[in-house]
């Protein structure tokens, strides 16, 4: 299974439409969104992959983004998810609540932990848990996204 990660579209439609004709190409069975997500308009791209969206701290407007995940039968987990994908277990959040993070990774209890908030990719490991920001599709030198191939849990940065 490849899942794609991607963060911090900030509304950019365009920047965001490069990334989903990336993923689409990669053929991804399903997308993880950490935060950031901008705008509805931004949403209704994601409209063709099964899709979780978390919300950051730009999110300022959580009900139309909740409307508009609905719309495309996506999925809206507020500011915190969990997922068990290909019998791994998955977390996702935006990343800006650093004790929240920190906590998510040090309990030891998922696989995959995925944040953005930093517009910088990166990944490591921290005992059992592989943890990965996939970049930033705005305001960063590079716009990114990440795959992970699951259940094997290897991740690649893509450049959009």
């Amino acid at each position: 299974m490849l899942l794609g990660i991607v963060s911090d579209t900030h509304g950019h439609v365009a920047h965001a439409r490069a990334a989903i004709h990336m993923l689409d190409s990669l053929d991804v069975d399903a997308i993880v969104h950490c935060g950031d997500v901008g705008s509805p308009e931004v949403v209704a791209l994601f409209h063709a992959t099964p899709t979780h969206f978390v919300l950051g701290n730009v999110d300022a407007w959580p009900a139309e983004l909740e409307t508009a995940i609905a719309k495309i039968s996506g999925t809206f987990h507020g500011r915190f998810a969990q997922l068990e994908l290909a019998g791994r277990q998955i977390a996702f959040l935006h990343g800006d609540d650093q004790r929240l993070l920190a906590q998510t990774i040090a309990g030891q209890k998922f696989d995959l932990v995925c944040y953005g908030h930093t517009h910088v990719a990166e990944q490591h490991r921290d005992g059992k848990t592989l943890v990965v920001n996939p970049g930033a599709l705005y305001r960063a030198e590079r716009h990114t996204i990440a795959i992970a191939r699951l259940p094997e849990l290897e991740v690649t940065h893509v450049t959009v």
